[in-house]
């Protein structure tokens, strides 16, 4: 049988090494190593469900290669010292018993480093941002000699053949992201006049002389890439012809791939982008270098559904993919693809919210807001329930879907009540064209639960309805707060789900009245689809409960817009014609047609208060116990739906 995704999944060659098929699994730092960077059996959890998903390879997360001052993050894995060998042949060895290629990627962070202490060294004096902004360090880096330069340079090359005594089968040299060689690479963190700065051969330097000493160490046929990003985005930074010209002189030091994306840590959103960009973010610089050199060529970069990979390799832009958050979103994403089935994956939504934004900016180990076991592999999968149940579970958001899913893989008779359509409030989060990322999951949940024949009945579930149940599971969701303003009554004035959903029409000149994520949401959608819009926020600034990488690409996709945004200032009365509001300069009042009200939202717990008081065996999951982000209605319904 014809396979759907034939280029996808047909056998390809990175030097001497051959892939099952086109897939690599990107590195990522996960944050599950021990302190000291040793391989931890959690670690080892983690990276045998990654890799018996079905990628070809797996790229190791990056691994620091001296002591000195090259670890770069928390729980950091390590290949500075042969003290590291032994685990790390222990995860080889296990990344080729779940069938997938082990490699690893090596790594010195440079003044780009997140825990939160003073950078060691850089090649020049050049403080990294996010450290001032965050944290408030004087983090100023040390300027390495050209003694140091070439520690550092034999460290790669000793950290590479570590590698290979490891039993890893392919070494990637981290050149991208911020980290140290690109440090000397951009315009914009290199100031040097020696041999090290200064002009492109002198920025390039640096990697010809890591390429070398690896090649030497390893020998000629093991097979060596190296991460490259297409521009660093900087504005002062590195243009993707400087990258070229990289690319065609690593090629000459014996380079078997380069492995594309584009961005550092300061230009976050275009290295781990979120929703609000477009998904193959980088793709156009993978396809730029495609044509200039003649090994393959990994695009990477928010390539999150198959038909996107498979339309990346049969038009020539990129010969394989590097997949990060996608297979975090779902390990078993290749396996699925090739099967056929790629309605069945759990696509990844580009939230940010699990991989960044509450765990490795907390210095916690990773986990993904579609899937709980990111992490805890091993201790929260499903298991057959001891006593099965006649189960009921009222509403089919994306907390009541995973929870009535769960149960049912578990062997519960599960029924689903929802007076309106699959997807709840997934609907309006997903209605603007900066937030299409979530129709694809909101399909998958919808898809799952008919593919296991859960009956969903739309209509409203009461405690009478619900009296023939063993268990209930209340996913009732929340309501848009109304504020007790004078004129909130009037037709002018439209809470946030009716203006999102089109259940209330929205007139042309529009105040928005709350400027946390909905409002802020709310507001650019109707700005860039050709509304007047002014947004309203008591705060000092908008944005409080948005993401990092969220708060960046609206930001930027604010400024396009003549949106007008008033802060410290708040709703005073709701007119006839507009909104009266008060801030630092006094009154004034905003002509408008329709007023906006996304003031949060408060749990709907009627039902549960009601039954629980009956004495039912009654849960509550997703925004009926607190209102949130699609993180807290997954995993909450995940572990309602392993416990019942």
């Amino acid at each position: 049988m014809p396979k759907m995704f034939p280029h996808l999944f047909a056998p390809g060659k990175i030097g001497t090494l051959t892939l099952k098929n086109r897939i690599l699994k990107a590195p990522q730092s996960s944050g599950m190593s021990n302190k000291d960077g040793t391989v931890s059996e959690r670690l080892i959890r983690y990276y045998r469900d990654q890799a018996a998903g079905g990628a070809g390879c797996i790229i190791v997360e990056y691994a620091y290669v001296d002591d000195i001052g090259a670890k770069s993050a928390h729980c950091h894995l390590g290949i500075s010292n042969n003290e590291h060998i032994p685990g790390l042949a222990w995860l080889a060895e296990n990344i080729r018993e779940c069938g997938a290629v082990p490699a690893i990627q090596i790594e010195h962070c440079g003044r780009q480093k997140f825990l939160g202490t003073q950078p060691i060294c850089a090649p020049s004096a050049i403080p990294w941002p996010k450290l001032w902004d965050q944290y408030g360090v004087q983090a100023v880096p040390h300027v390495l000699t050209i003694p140091e330069i070439q520690d550092i340079v034999h460290a790669f090359g000793d950290a590479a053949l570590r590698a290979k005594i490891a039993g890893f089968e392919l070494v990637e040299i981290h050149g991208a992201h911020g980290y140290l060689l690109t440090n000397f690479f951009s315009p914009t963190t290199n100031h040097r006049t020696d041999l090290y700065g200064g002009s492109l051969e002198n920025r390039m330097r640096i990697y010809l002389e890591i390429a070398r000493d690896v090649r030497k160490k390893v020998g000629p046929d093991f097979p060596v890439t190296i991460r490259l990003s297409g521009t660093d985005y900087e504005p002062d930074g590195f243009p993707i012809e400087d990258t070229i010209a990289l690319a065609k002189a690593l090629e000459k030091e014996g380079i078997d791939a380069f492995h594309i994306s584009g961005g550092d840590h300061h230009t976050m959103i275009h290295q781990v982008t979120p929703m609000a960009i477009p998904v193959c973010h980088n793709t156009w610089a993978a396809e730029a270098i495609k044509k200039e050199v003649s090994v393959p060529v990994i695009a990477s970069g928010s390539i999150t559904l198959p038909q996107y990979a498979e339309e990346i390799i049969a038009s020539g832009k990129g010969d394989f993919v590097g997949l990060g958050r996608p297979l975090w979103a779902d390990p078993e994403w290749p396996r699925k693809a090739e099967e056929g089935r790629p309605e069945d994956i759990r696509p990844c939504i580009r939230c940010n919210e699990g991989c960044l934004e509450r765990t490795f900016f907390q210095y916690k180990a990773v986990t993904c807001a579609l899937n709980p076991v990111i992490s805890r592999e091993g201790e929260l999968k499903p298991q057959p329930a001891k006593t099965p149940k006649k189960v009921a579970v009222v509403g089919a958001g994306p907390a009541g879907m995973e929870a009535a899913r769960v149960m049912k893989e578990r062997g519960h008779d599960v029924t689903v009540y929802e007076e309106r359509k699959e997807g709840g409030l997934l609907h309006e989060a997903a209605a603007p064209e900066f937030k299409a990322d979530i129709r694809p999951f909101m399909e998958y949940q919808i898809t799952a639960l008919k593919k296991l024949g859960v009956p969903v009945l739309h209509e409203k579930a009461d405690a009478a309805a619900l009296a023939g149940y063993d268990a209930v599971v209340c996913a009732t969701g929340s309501t848009p707060i109304i504020p007790r303003i004078p004129g909130v009554e009037k037709p002018i004035a439209v809470d946030c789900l009716s203006a999102i959903n089109g259940a209330k029409p929205v007139g042309k000149r529009v105040v928005v009245i709350g400027g946390g994520l909905v409002g802020t949401e709310t507001a650019l959608d109707l700005a860039e689809n050709g509304h007047a819009v002014t947004l309203v926020e008591m705060l000092p600034k908008i944005m409080k409960d948005v993401a990092v990488t969220d708060f960046l690409a609206y930001s930027e996709r604010i400024a396009k817009t003549d949106m007008r945004i008033l802060t410290e200032t708040r709703l005073e009365e709701v007119l006839d014609g507009g909104a009266l509001v008060r801030g630092p300069k006094g009154e004034e009042t905003l002509e408008a047609d329709t007023v906006i009200l996304a003031l949060g939202f408060h749990p709907n717990t009627a039902l549960y208060d009601e039954l629980k008081a009956a004495g039912k065996e009654v849960y509550e999951v997703g925004d009926a116990v607190k209102p949130g982000k699609i993180f807290d209605a997954i995993h909450t319904g995940y572990r309602v739906g392993v416990k019942v």
